[in-house]
C-alpha cells in the first residue's frame, strides 16, 4: 500500500454500537491516518445498517472522502485491508445474559469476562475468530488483526497458538487506568509501570519527577477511574493497600466477590439486559437521519476511550512511531515467571512491525505474581479447551480459577452453560 492510495480498514462486527466511536477517532487523526476504505462488516442486517450509515453521516459531515461499505461478506471485507479490526460478540447479548444469569444458579459469580462467564464467551467466541484469522491469512497477509473482542487476552493467546501471529489485543482499562492517576498526581512528570493480564492487572510502580511515590500514593488513597459496567465497592481504599498497588477495577470481581455477587442477585437485572436496553436506545438515536456524530449516550456503556485506544495502535502501526502503548501480546522473556507462549497486557513500543514489549522494573510483589500465575494457568486450559472442546480442559480451567474452584459446583454449572450454548461451540462433541 502506498501513502497515495491510502489504508484499507475492515471493521468485523461493525454493527456494535460502539462503531461510532471507532469513527470518531480516526476522523480526529485523519490528517496522519489517510483511510482510502473503510468495509463495514456484520451478519446482523439490521445494526449494520443502522450503525453504517451513522458512521457514513459521521465521515461525511467532516468532510472525509474515504468510501465506505457496508458487507455481510467476511472475504469482501478483509480482502487487501491493511488493518482489520475485530470487536464481534458471538450469539448476541442474550448470550451474555446466559453467561451472566446461568452461574447465580449455582453460587457463582456471572460475568462476562471473567470467572465462569468470561469462560464461556471465550468458547463461543474461539472458533469464529480463528475462522476470521484463517482468511485474514489468505486474503491480507501482511495486516495486522487488532482485537477489542473480550476476553481480549484469551482471544488473542487463542488466534497466536491457532498459528496466526500479526494480532494485537487491545483494551480500554489500561489507558483508563493510567488517566486517572495522572489526574490524581497532577504535579510534575509522573511514570507508572504496569503489568498483568487482561482485565487483572495493576499499576504497581509510581515515580514523579524521579521519586518513588509508590506507598505514599497507595496510603493517599490514589485508585483507579470507576467504570460503568463494574458496580462500585466501598474498600477500594484498604484493597489498594493490601494489594500494594493500584489495581483494574475488575479485580474487584476477585477482592470484593460476595458483594459483587449480592449486587448481580440484588440488582433485578443483570448487566446484559441493561446493555440491551441501551443499545435499543442508541440503536433509535442512530437511526435519526439527523444525527452526524457519537451520542453522548454512548458513554453509559463500558467502553470509555475506545477510538483513542483502538485508533492510536493503528495509527503508531502505520506511522512507524515508537509510541508506547499497553496492549495484549506474547510474552517471550518479559515476565520470567511466565511462559514464553503467554499473551500478557504490558507497555509496549509500536512500529509497522508490531509491538514490541519494553523492560519492566523488576516486580517484588509476590501478590502480583501469584495471582497472575494463577489466573494464566486458567487462561492457558480455557484456550485449549476453547481449540479442541476437550471438557478435561474446560474443568481443569474452572478448578484453577479464584471465581470457581470447587469441583462439583463446576461441572453442574459447565454442563447447563454447554448445553444452553450448543449452537455456538462447534469444537465441542454433544
Amino acid at each position: 500500500m502506498s501513502e497515495k492510495q491510502g489504508l484499507k480498514i475492515a471493521i468485523i462486527g461493525s454493527g456494535s454500537t460502539y462503531t461510532p466511536e471507532l469513527i470518531d477517532g480516526f476522523i480526529r487523526l485523519r490528517e496522519t491516518l489517510p483511510v482510502r476504505q473503510f468495509m463495514f462488516m456484520d451478519i446482523d442486517d439490521r445494526k449494520r445498517t443502522i450503525v453504517g450509515e451513522l458512521c457514513i453521516r459521521m465521515l461525511r459531515e467532516e468532510k472525509m472522502d474515504s468510501e465506505a461499505i457496508l458487507t455481510a461478506d467476511l472475504d469482501e471485507a478483509v480482502r487487501d485491508a491493511d488493518y482489520v479490526i475485530i470487536q464481534i460478540r458471538v450469539g448476541k447479548l442474550p448470550a451474555r445474559i446466559l453467561d451472566e444469569t446461568i452461574p447465580p444458579k449455582y453460587g457463582l459469580l456471572g460475568q462476562e469476562t471473567t470467572g465462569i462467564g468470561g469462560f464461556m464467551k471465550a468458547q463461543r467466541t474461539i472458533p469464529v475468530m480463528c475462522h476470521i484469522a484463517d482468511r485474514v491469512r489468505e486474503l491480507a497477509p501482511e495486516a495486522f488483526i487488532i482485537n477489542f473482542t473480550n476476553p481480549s487476552g484469551i482471544i488473542t493467546e487463542a488466534v497466536m497458538k491457532h498459528g496466526f501471529k500479526r494480532i494485537i489485543g487491545l483494551c480500554n482499562v489500561p489507558i483508563n487506568m493510567t488517566a486517572s492517576v495522572r489526574e490524581q498526581i497532577p504535579d510534575g512528570e509522573l511514570t507508572m509501570d504496569y503489568v498483568g493480564l487482561n482485565h487483572l492487572s495493576w499499576i504497581y510502580h509510581i515515580e514523579q519527577d524521579g521519586r518513588d511515590i509508590t506507598e505514599e500514593a497507595i496510603r493517599q488513597g490514589v485508585k483507579s477511574e470507576r467504570m460503568n459496567n463494574i458496580p462500585p465497592s466501598d474498600l477500594d481504599r484498604e484493597i489498594t493497600a493490601v494489594a500494594g498497588a493500584v489495581y483494574s477495577p475488575y479485580l474487584e470481581y476477585f477482592y470484593d466477590r460476595e458483594h459483587k455477587k449480592k449486587h448481580n442477585l440484588d440488582s433485578g437485572k443483570c448487566r446484559g439486559e441493561e446493555c440491551m436496553e441501551i443499545e435499543e436506545q442508541l440503536l433509535a438515536l442512530y437511526s435519526e437521519k439527523t444525527l452526524c456524530r457519537k451520542p453522548e449516550l454512548l458513554n453509559k456503556r463500558g467502553g470509555h476511550r475506545y477510538s483513542e485506544v483502538a485508533v492510536n495502535l493503528v495509527h503508531d502501526l502505520y506511522n512507524n512511531t515508537g509510541n508506547v502503548n499497553i496492549v495484549n501480546v506474547r510474552n517471550g522473556d518479559t515476565l520470567d515467571f511466565l511462559e514464553p507462549d503467554d499473551v500478557i497486557e504490558v507497555a509496549c513500543a509500536i512500529d509497522r512491525d508490531g509491538a514490541h514489549p519494553l523492560p519492566l522494573r523488576k516486580i517484588d510483589n509476590t501478590h502480583i505474581k501469584t495471582m497472575m500465575e494463577t489466573v494464566k494457568e486458567y487462561e492457558r486450559q480455557t484456550v485449549n479447551a476453547g481449540l479442541t472442546g476437550d471438557r478435561t480442559a474446560a474443568l481443569r480451567a474452572m478448578v484453577v480459577h479464584p471465581l470457581m474452584g470447587d469441583y462439583t459446583t463446576s461441572q453442574k454449572c459447565l454442563d447447563e452453560m454447554l448445553s444452553a450454548n450448543q449452537a455456538y461451540l462447534p469444537q465441542y462433541k454433544f
